[in-house]
């Protein structure tokens, strides 16, 4: 099995709830043989899920940029750790040759993230799977927003299958079975 990039946050006070989340889907990478490609960082969701992975010998990749070196948030325990100039360099690294990717509760940065890759999956230059885990719900109103960007007809219709949310971890390996095949071409229909 190839790589899951994971997007999510750094912050260490959220609530455990989150931090557990995270361990749990370092334990399901590993168990269902995916690699770890993720943002390079030591504390919050990012530290939970990489040190999980490292504890049971899985595979970790981080991408961080020089900038987040300087002030130490780098984990030291990533022997494979890719250190870039900025942020849209480690944005494209982090998706170049992933199986799919999974979007854990964060903030900007983890939106930003997210909403770039539905921008290059609805014009064809991503098709792998985009999972959203709505672990307390913290995804419903983003998700509503995005259905009210289809209401209002600025995506079409189709493009409600860009992402896919399931609400535990635990869902995650029968997802990414399930979940249909992008259209490489899906920039025929990009526009409205």
């Amino acid at each position: 099995m190839g790589d899951i990039c994971v997007f999510c946050a750094s912050s260490a006070k959220v609530d455990q709830t989150y931090l557990d989340e995270a361990v749990l889907l370092g334990e399901i990478l590993v168990e269902n043989g995916f690699g770890l490609k993720y943002g390079g960082g030591a504390v919050g969701s990012m530290g939970a899920v990489a040190n999980k992975v490292l504890e049971l010998n899985g595979r970790v990749t981080g991408v961080i940029p020089h900038f987040m070196v300087q002030v130490e948030w780098e984990h030291k325990g990533v022997k494979n750790m890719i250190h870039v100039n900025t942020m849209a360099e480690r944005k494209e690294l982090l998706i170049k040759d992933v199986e799919a990717i999974v979007v854990l509760p964060g903030g900007t940065g983890t939106m930003e993230e997210l909403f770039e890759v539905l921008s290059l999956k609805k014009l064809g230059q991503f098709t792998q799977p985009i999972i959203l885990v709505n672990t307390n719900n913290y995804f419903d109103a983003l998700v509503d927003f995005l259905h009210k960007m289809i209401d209002e007809k600025f995506m079409r219709p189709e493009h409600g299958e860009l992402w896919h949310v399931v609400n535990s971890v635990k869902e995650i390996p029968d997802a990414l079975k399930s979940i249909p095949d992008w259209d490489k071409d899906a920039i025929r229909f990009a526009a409205v």
